[in-house]
């Protein structure tokens, strides 16, 4: 059905641990409306596309989402490969290993796993594709930039 290569579109190469970021992105994983929620979304949609041409394009973004979803993936695993137990607990990560160790398990920032009631598939195109907008909203992308960024450059910095 699909050919694989066995590489990332854009290789991911985070050589310094972050499990206090890890923890943060990986709710564009798993989160409600992550890369895994994203894909099983557009793959589900394609079913009831009313036009051939509708069915392809749903098939073609939920292709795409699970290429997204294995960059995250990896970004998650870099993150907290090889952490020691100084660096799970100084980072506030203990929560996470202590139930899935740096295993990358689908759920959101706030610990909350993976549910496919995040996301709808009605059969209707015009109300599928309005969920589809509103799961792709850009101000979730806003929020997780402006997360990161006070997670990795400004956590070492002091205040006056």
């Amino acid at each position: 059905m699909w050919v694989y290569e066995k590489k990332l579109q854009y290789p991911v190469n985070i050589k310094q641990t972050n499990p206090k970021l890890a923890k943060i992105i990986i709710t564009q994983y798993g989160g409600p409306d992550g890369e895994l929620g994203a894909s099983l979304r557009y793959l589900s949609q394609r079913y009831s596309a009313p036009y051939p041409e509708v069915k392809a394009v749903l098939t073609d973004i939920g292709t795409e989402e699970l290429g997204h979803l294995e960059m995250v993936g990896t970004i998650v695993y870099q993150l907290t490969k090889g952490l020691t137990l100084e660096e799970i607990r100084a980072q506030g990560f203990e929560d996470y290993f202590v139930d899935h160790t740096t295993g990358i398990y689908p759920q959101a920032a706030s610990g909350v796993p993976f549910s496919a009631s995040a996301l709808q598939v009605k059969g209707d195109i015009i109300t599928d594709l309005h969920e589809d907008l509103a799961a792709d909203e850009a101000y979730k992308y806003r929020q997780l930039v402006f997360m990161v960024y006070n997670v990795s450059c400004c956590q070492n910095s002091t205040r006056d």
